[in-house]
């Protein structure tokens, strides 16, 4: 019998499974309040919009082109309207510097596979998006933590990076409502990363995904607009690579993504795809761009109206309920909320016997920090969760983190 460990690859050792996809399965379970998945409510996905685009596809001229192989840089039409867009984010960019993806997520597996040779550092926050690391994790790179707070030097990165065999080769960051926090980088914080780029002269990837769930507060440029600002307008001359998806705002089962940068990376990322496979879903992405160019603005404000309600209401809840000692984000956008727990006390435990005695999901913080730290935190996601649940969910949290902090303190 084949001893399928001793053949896999080294790089296949690091493959984790996520945390958060074996937490879906507590979705299916009637008794739970899930605040785990970090999945847009399907209620509010365009259903008839889909349909209609569909049908007209299929029973067009567009047919044949929909159900055919297609190139690997993404429909035309798509990557047309993704520049209109781009340019009221203050992204002037044309079609040759737009990449079509299967989803956001296989962009961060192909730049993974781009940059990181084994050994290699990768910057990124603590907490990070697990998805990253699960992506970056088979590439073999080691991690160190990107600080835009405090007085961190780029010179410490590169020291950091050379002691354990390598060298930085990119910084990764949510900038707008990151999962798993919610929270957002200001200006000059953003500013800041740019200039440490510089200094380090790496490229920076900004995950977009939460970019157009804005719900209060001013919008601040992306990394992206910003580095081409004082590039003279001109994407070429630039270091980021910007990661945008449809997942958040249209529907995530499609898998469709993108990527913004400068023609030489994209060229790269065109032969990727073609070793890989070959171009994302051709009809996805028509009905993607049928769906967006006639009501993705509509969309996107009907998304606000919920999920700032939804967002309202677990903050509401967590101030109501929650003992002294707790702590949480106040994000402006997004998806989630961030629970800081009193010291000493561990996510992991706490999520078994809040399945056990309360009925109520969550994702612990630990996954989240590619250090291993981060034990005393939690993940709470409010897209999918009406108001009674999130009431009642939340008692039930409080109630058990009480139970647990009188517990410790005895």
């Amino acid at each position: 019998m084949l001893d399928w460990e001793n053949v896999f690859a080294t790089r296949s050792k690091r493959m984790r499974a996520s945390e958060i996809r074996e937490l879906l399965k507590l979705l299916e379970r009637p008794d739970i309040i899930s605040f785990a998945g970090g999945i847009p409510d399907p209620a509010l996905f365009p259903h008839d919009e889909f349909q209609a685009a569909y049908k007209d596809i299929l029973g067009g001229p567009e047919a044949n082109a929909a159900l055919q192989y297609s190139i690997s840089e993404g429909y035309k039409p798509l990557r047309t309207w993704l520049v209109g867009e781009l340019a009221k984010i203050g992204i002037p960019c044309t079609e040759d510097n737009v990449f079509i993806t299967s989803g956001s997520q296989q962009a961060l597996d192909y730049l993974g596979k781009l940059f990181l040779s084994p050994g290699d550092t990768a910057l990124v926050t603590a907490p990070t998006y697990l998805g990253a690391l699960q992506a970056f994790n088979a590439y073999e790179p080691n991690y160190d933590t990107l600080a835009l707070k405090g007085n961190r030097t780029p010179q410490s990165y590169a020291q950091t990076a050379q002691k354990a065999g390598g060298q930085v080769k990119f910084a990764y960051l949510s900038a707008d409502f990151s999962n798993p926090t919610g929270e957002t980088v200001d200006r000059a914080g953003r500013e800041k990363l740019l200039a440490h780029a510089d200094e380090l002269d790496i490229p920076v990837i900004e995950d977009a995904a939460y970019q157009y769930l804005r719900y209060n507060g001013d919008a601040i440029p992306p990394i992206l607009a910003l580095d081409i600002a004082r590039n003279g307008g001109d994407i070429e001359k630039t270091r980021t690579i910007y990661c945008g998806s449809f997942s958040k705002t249209l529907a995530p089962g499609l898998r469709v993504g993108y990527v913004v940068a400068s023609k030489t990376v994209i060229r790269k990322l065109v032969l990727m795809k073609q070793a890989a496979d070959l171009h994302s879903s051709t009809i996805n992405q028509i009905a993607i761009q049928h769906v967006a160019v006639h009501g993705f603005d509509a969309q996107v404000a009907k998304l606000h109206g919920v999920y700032k309600h939804r967002r309202d209401r677990m903050l509401e809840a967590l101030a109501k309920y929650m003992p002294e000692g707790v702590h949480w984000t106040k994000p402006e956008g997004g998806m989630f909320v961030w629970v800081t727990l009193p010291e000493g006390m561990d996510g992991a435990s706490l999520l078994a016997a809040s399945i056990d005695s309360e009925k109520v999901a969550f994702v612990p913080g630990k996954a989240f920090f590619a250090d291993g730290t981060g034990a005393n935190t939690l993940r709470l996601s409010y897209s999918c969760a009406n108001d009674e649940m999130i009431d009642e969910g939340i008692k039930r949290l409080g109630r058990l983190i009480r139970a647990h902090t009188k517990s410790a303190a005895a």
